[in-house]
């Protein structure tokens, strides 16, 4: 027996449709229904007719094995046998995440294919994955920002029990497991909440059209979809963390916002909540009694930004308000260029090098290997790697991966053909070429962007790799910052940064650097080999790095 619940207000009639039976559904309070199905069983196949209408899958799908558009499959989420009851998950703080996409960071594709490389980010040093969006969106590959079924891992990654599989693998050899989840709209192509309830509404509009109902009449069990299915996660799938999407969208005027109410109910759970937001508002980290949501972390793009136009040159699009070194300076030391947030310490706010969405909104997915030289690879791990704030990595940095991370989707033909041409207009801003743009319904377009692994071990991706563990080898040996120092010479290009336990100089200019050390000092890293301090002296030559701890 199972029982089958859905939420359908305002609708006359709600049947269940259960291995291509019919059967009729009790209203009961609040505008849910429900039936109890004696036949019904895990791996039974059903769906929803509203009101005699085409039969939908549920809002709260589990599991769709056929994809968006076809029926829901019954799962038994006890059924799974963890072995992670050891794990007692893991704090933002002092974290180092690595963010990955299921489809391309394996040959395979898929939640298994991830646990196979594990050990390989267990000897770079990594604290834990984060996942790019893995609910059931239309198609085979997609980036995962436009599910609509939240409460189902994608079919094509190995659905539920490959997903639990893989955070149960990844909690055996240490490593946490953070999920990317969207809460801000849903995707285009499989979206049937809006014939079940009012999910949402023209009160708001976005850039996807009408905003999710977090404040308006029903909300209340709209609100509690997405926190029970935040829940989801944590409970059933044992993840750590959550990384919140562009929650500057997410519209809510009703007291208390959706947001503080989310990260009440995960912190209740035992995890931890970070947003995206391009926006510096204090509410976010701000306690709850003190008026904010008290979120754990934020993702902070300006320190991406600044150290990014600084070592390209690149000017254009979201790079037009960034390039001076004063700017980097400021990142260095605050997170934020300009104006930055009361934070409970800086391991509140994320910052990265390159992510998916610095390398995949390229117009062609150019990871940042392709656009500086080795010492500016160097300089750039050098930096995040040191950093006071929480690093995040993108896949395949660390060993300067070859092949692009392109946006790539499967829709159906119309669709595709309007969201290729929109990817074409939002890079006019960059000055990219409409004909330089790949399409993103191409499968080879998809195919490109999987990682070769068989490079971690060719020269000078292997190089690389070395300098990535060496950094973060160095970073678990280094105390708590208490005070971050930043000199910069923007006419001689070159940077000078240091906090408790170590240095980081840069010498990106043309000419040698004659610089002087406060304190005793011994090279970890340098770039190129063969620079040592000199009674407390270096002298770097152009194009160099060097990263030094404190000690005789």
């Amino acid at each position: 027996m199972h029982e089958f619940r859905v939420w359908a207000p305002r609708h006359q009639r709600v049947e269940v449709v259960v291995d291509s039976r019919r059967h009729a559904m009790t209203e009961g309070a609040n505008g849910w229904w429900d039936a109890r199905i004696e036949r019904a069983h895990a791996g039974s196949r059903y769906g929803f007719s509203v009101d005699g209408g085409e039969i939908r899958p549920d809002p709260r799908s589990a599991s769709q094995p056929d994809g968006v558009f076809r029926l829901s499959e019954v799962v038994d989420h006890s059924a799974f046998e963890w072995h992670d009851q050891g794990w007692r998950g893991m704090p933002l703080e002092g974290s180092i995440t690595y963010e990955l996409h299921v489809g391309t960071f394996s040959p395979r594709g898929t939640f298994d294919g991830v646990a196979e490389r594990l050990d390989h980010l267990v000897e770079l040093g990594v604290s834990a994955i984060e996942l790019m969006p893995v609910a059931e969106f239309a198609g085979e590959r997609g980036w995962g920002y436009d599910g609509v079924d939240l409460y189902a891992p994608h079919h094509a990654y190995g659905g539920p029990e490959g997903m639990k599989r893989l955070v149960d693998a990844a909690h055996s050899k240490g490593l946490g497991v953070i999920l990317d989840v969207v809460y801000n709209h849903l995707g285009p192509a499989g979206n049937f909440l809006p014939e079940f309830g009012p999910y949402f509404t023209d009160r708001h509009r976005t850039g996807w059209g009408s905003a999710v109902n977090f404040d308006g009449r029903d909300s209340t069990e709209v609100r509690r979809f997405f926190l029970d299915n935040a829940l989801m996660w944590i409970r059933e799938y044992h993840i750590d963390g959550l990384r919140l999407d562009a929650v500057f969208v997410i519209v809510d005027e009703s007291t208390p916002h959706f947001l503080e109410e989310l990260a009440a109910v995960v912190h209740a759970a035992g995890a931890f909540a970070v947003a995206e937001s391009d926006l510096k508002d204090s509410r976010l980290l701000r306690k709850r009694d003190a008026g904010g949501f008290e979120l754990d972390g934020v993702w902070s793009d300006d320190w991406h930004h600044a150290l990014h136009s600084v070592l390209t040159g690149e000017r254009a699009g979201y790079y037009r308000e960034f390039g001076s070194w004063a700017q980097l300076a400021q990142a260095l030391q605050m997170a934020w260029v300009r104006r930055s947030i009361p934070a409970p310490g800086p391991h509140a706010f994320v910052v990265a090098t390159q992510n998916h969405d610095q390398v995949g909104n390229r117009a062609r997915g150019d990871r940042l290997a392709a656009l500086v030289d080795p010492a500016g690879m160097r300089a750039a791990a050098a930096l995040l790697l040191t950093t006071p704030f929480t690093p995040i990595l993108f896949m395949g940095e660390e060993w300067a991966a070859s092949a692009p991370f392109l946006y790539f989707t499967d829709h159906d033909a119309e669709l595709g053909k309007a969201v290729s041409e929109g990817r074409k207009r939002e890079f006019s801003s960059f000055g990219w070429k409409p004909e330089g743009v790949p399409d993103p319904q191409d499968p080879e377009t998809f195919e490109r962007s999987k990682l070769n692994w068989k490079e971690v071990a060719q020269t000078p991706h292997r190089e690389l790799l070395d300098w990535y563990r060496a950094l973060i080898a160095l970073r678990r040996r280094l105390p708590a910052p208490s005070s971050v120092d930043v000199e910069i010479d923007e006419a001689a290009q070159r940077i000078g940064f240091a906090r408790d336990g170590c240095a980081v100089f840069v010498n990106l200019g043309e000419g040698d650097w004659n610089a002087k050390l406060k304190v005793p000092m011994k090279v970890v890293l340098a770039h190129p080999n063969g620079i040592t301090p000199e009674d407390r002296h270096l002298c770097l030559p152009p194009s160099s790095v060097v990263v030094l701890e404190t000690g005789d």
